[in-house]
């Protein structure tokens, strides 16, 4: 074997190793994908002052995410302190923390442990203890009937992405 046929061996051999290793990456668990759309797909919407939506960014009412995971919550420690885009923090107010979603987004979080429902808006980036997925004011928490124990899997639904904001 001459010298170039040993280099394109090599080649070879190190991209048919890589695609090997790439099919053994791992993936985020989706419980369900049923419309699944990037923020910038979805259809825009009005605010007022107070940035709510007038015209929902979801007309069609479809469940544009859904994953399963692990929520917790914060509360004291962060209460009037300013979060990732700019708000004062209320611990009494249904808003939540998510590493990636775009800031706005409607979430609604299922505690699957007792079916408690809440439906909470994204304001900040968290959580940042690994094998969590969001993290919720008190009063999300305490709608979850999750603050005794500080955590519950639960099944988190996007209704509607948030316009970054």
């Amino acid at each position: 074997m001459n010298i170039c046929s040993r280099v394109a061996f090599r080649a070879l051999a190190g991209c048919v190793a890589g695609l090997a290793l790439a099919g053994c990456a791992t993936s985020p668990r989706f419980a369900s994908r049923s419309t699944l759309s990037s923020p910038k797909e979805v259809a825009s919407s009005e605010t007022t002052k107070a940035g709510e939506s007038k015209t929902p960014r979801n007309p069609s009412g479809k469940i544009l995410l859904t994953l399963e995971g692990v929520a917790s919550y914060y509360a004291d420690e962060f209460h009037g302190k300013q979060t990732s885009n700019g708000e004062i923090y209320d611990m009494n107010s249904l808003t939540a923390a998510h590493r990636t979603f775009p800031f706005g987004t409607k979430v609604r979080l299922t505690n699957l442990e007792n079916g408690k429902t809440v439906i909470v808006r994204v304001n900040d980036r968290g959580p940042f203890h690994e094998g969590r997925i969001i993290d919720l004011s008190l009063a999300a928490a305490k709608e979850l009937d999750l603050v005794r124990s500080g955590t519950a899997r639960v099944r988190m639904e996007v209704l509607e992405w948030g316009d970054g904001t």
